[in-house]
């Protein structure tokens, strides 16, 4: 059943913001022809608003690479592909009605439950990673100043070492006492 769900979950696309699945993808899942599922579909429009299936675009086409041309064929496709959303998907069930379109149906229903397990799951692991990055912009800001303040304070300590460098040089260059002269006697006369 695992496999079933990862296999469902490949068809699973995300266009204008919707989870779909598209129209020619359900038909197969469904062991029909895609004509077959659009014409369920279209005898039942009602039950299909704009937020359940949609008509793809050409471009919408091209770019999600939904579509090939084939050469022999044309360049151009027939008929632009329907994309069903979850509820879509679900609002299927209703129109067909094979023991094999329920079990289908039940599938697809979990993978797109698994879909949005997973979605959720990644927006929290990328809100940690938001708060983990910007704990880590502090931490190398706070890196930066205290690297800045042990610069300016070896600067410090350097000016004062040479500082007693120049006293002890300026003392050692002072004439020693003059020898030539005795020393005055201390104590009474």
């Amino acid at each position: 059943m695992e496999t079933e769900i990862i296999k469902i979950d490949t068809l699973i696309r995300e266009i204008r913001g919707y989870h779909v699945i598209i129209d020619k993808d359900l038909a197969k899942l469904y062991g029909v022809d895609t004509k077959v599922l659009n014409q369920a579909v279209k005898r039942n429009i009602k039950r299909f608003p704009e937020d359940f299936m949609f008509k793809l675009t050409m471009e919408e086409c091209l770019r999600s690479q939904i579509v090939t041309l084939n050469p022999k064929k044309g360049q151009h496709i027939k008929h632009l592909p329907h994309a069903f959303t979850e509820q879509g998907v679900a609002m299927l069930s209703s129109v067909l009605r094979s023991d094999t379109a329920i079990e289908v149906n039940i599938r697809i229903m979990r993978a797109f439950v698994a879909m949005r397990s997973y979605i959720m799951s990644t927006r929290h692991l990328e809100a940690e990673l938001v708060a983990l990055k910007a704990k880590l912009e502090m931490l190398e800001r706070n890196d930066e100043e205290n690297l800045e303040a042990i610069n300016d304070l070896s600067e410090d300590v350097r000016k004062e070492i040479d500082n007693i460098y120049l006293a002890i040089a300026a003392l050692s260059a002072k004439p020693a006492a003059e020898p030539d002269r005795p020393a005055k006697k201390i104590g009474y006369k």
